[in-house]
């Protein structure tokens, strides 16, 4: 009994000594004394292989639509870019390759030196506008994700009159300076916020933007791309370099015989009609009428940059220390409520009052400055807009408005100038042999048919199907 006793009383020793040991050398974790423990950050693997091959994608399918329209001038390869498009950079890539968000990051970058711009988000905001300036708006033909989707499920287009298309063309550019003004005050990115389809291609997200972009999906059935012609930041931004554009999109080189189909065609009515302008006016009258307009211009701009400015306060509640320091006055102001969980994390992390105090007064301020550059722009754009519907040109066939075209290459497949000898000499002898049936049938059954020599030498598309 004896030795029994002294072999437990020393392994009782040891385990005593053993957990001593474990408690100096794995003590318990310690949350008053204010340590910090950093953020567990999980790298992604292959993260560069797939930036470089998201920008060689782009490149390359930039680099065919620009193919299609200026050498080929045809619609199927553009279509095929379309599917590609939305099937990679959409459900694959879950909508986040994205040139239109990307200008958020370019402007944060510009105006906070802290912040460091990923070079794949730089290159994708920069290889559409360079695009553009050489070839048009190839990045919105078929390359933008957004804009494919919305084309491949257009089955017919419901025609919107210009004045008020043009009336919601100054939506996109509102959207822009509001984009701008969140992303410079490190508030929002709210176009990655409010992206109608990100919900879509990840098949989950806000119930609301799922409705609103599923909305936008069947309104784009009846009307070609709602989102590019009346919401899309990006697009307005493209607009300006696609009017300046090297190397111009043309319906035919053959020459325009204003037949007409190609303006019918278009879905986003970026062909302009003949205009005689028969009720030609004096140059003296017309210089003065562009000067008064001249006067008018920075009158709006100065009266929108004035709006937006005094409402920044306002606006700045969309910043979430603003939002937060509100939330914190109206405690304090009305101790009985009940405090927002935002409010009780604030308190018990020991933050201070004043110190948000000052950081909200340097927001404000900054949102100060934004909004009356904002309000400028916004004005100055409905400015442009004004004039533009005010003056008229003379023009003696159908015209491109470079600004709005979208190179999505519809044109092409309905200018006559555009068929081969081949083509139209296999349409002619089908609608020979139609009207052949027709004057058989009206023989047998007594069934009355126009006359062959009155038909149009051109039938409509769908007649040409057999």
């Amino acid at each position: 009994m004896t030795m029994t006793k002294r072999v437990l009383f020393s392994a009782m020793a040891a385990m005593s000594s053993l957990e001593a040991f474990c408690v100096a050398r794995f003590p318990k974790p310690d949350f008053d004394s204010g340590y910090q423990y950093p953020d567990i950050e999980h790298p992604v693997p292959w993260e560069n292989f797939w930036n470089i091959l998201d920008i060689v994608l782009l490149t390359v399918m930039m680099g065919i639509v620009a193919w299609a329209i200026h050498k080929k001038e045809s619609r199927k390869a553009i279509f095929c870019v379309s599917i590609i498009s939305v099937l990679y950079f959409g459900f694959f890539r879950n909508g986040c390759v994205c040139s239109v968000g990307s200008l958020q990051n370019v402007v944060l970058a510009f105006t906070d030196p802290t912040y460091n711009l990923p070079w794949f988000v730089l290159l994708l905001f920069i290889l559409p506008i360079v695009f553009t300036l050489i070839f048009g708006r190839v990045f919105c033909a078929g390359v933008c994700p957004l804009g494919a989707l919305q084309e491949i499920v257009n089955i017919k287009n419901f025609r919107i009159s210009r004045a008020v298309s043009q009336a919601l063309s100054v939506i996109p550019w509102i959207y822009l300076g509001f984009a701008i003004l969140y992303a410079a005050t490190r508030s929002q990115f709210i176009i990655c916020r409010f992206d109608p389809f990100i919900g879509i291609f990840r098949f989950g997200g806000d119930i609301g933007m799922i409705v609103f972009g599923i909305t936008l999906l069947l309104l784009s059935m009846v009307v070609a791309r709602p989102f590019c012609q009346f919401l899309c930041p990006y697009g307005a931004l493209l607009s300006i370099f696609g009017k300046f554009a090297i190397k111009k999109m043309e319906v035919t080189r053959k020459g325009c015989i204003n037949c007409t189909l190609c303006h019918n065609s278009c879905p986003v009515d970026a062909l302009r009609p003949p205009y005689a302008n028969k009720q030609k006016e004096e140059r003296s009258a017309g210089v003065k009428r562009l000067i008064m307009y001249f006067l008018i211009l920075p009158i709006i701009t100065a009266a929108c940059s004035f709006l937006v400015g005094l409402n920044s306060e306002n606006l700045s509640r969309a910043n979430k220390d603003v939002h937060l320091y509100d939330m914190i006055q109206a405690q304090e102001e009305n101790p009985d409520m009940e405090m927002p969980m935002e409010v009780v994390a604030f308190h018990e992390l020991g933050n201070s009052v004043d110190e948000l105090a000052a950081k909200v007064d340097d927001i404000q301020k900054q949102f100060s400055i934004y909004s009356y550059i904002v309000g400028a722009l916004i004005g100055f754009v409905i400015g442009i807009k004004l004039i533009n519907l005010s003056v008229k040109r003379t023009r003696k066939t159908y015209e491109i408005d470079y600004s709005a075209c979208v190179a999505c290459g519809k044109c092409f497949d309905y200018c006559p100038q555009n068929m081969s000898p081949l083509t139209h000499s296999s349409r002619s002898a089908f609608f020979l042999r139609k009207a052949s049936k027709d004057d058989k049938l009206a023989k047998n059954g007594g069934i009355h048919t126009e006359k062959t020599e009155k038909r149009a030498p051109y039938p409509p598309k769908e007649e040409l199907i057999e």
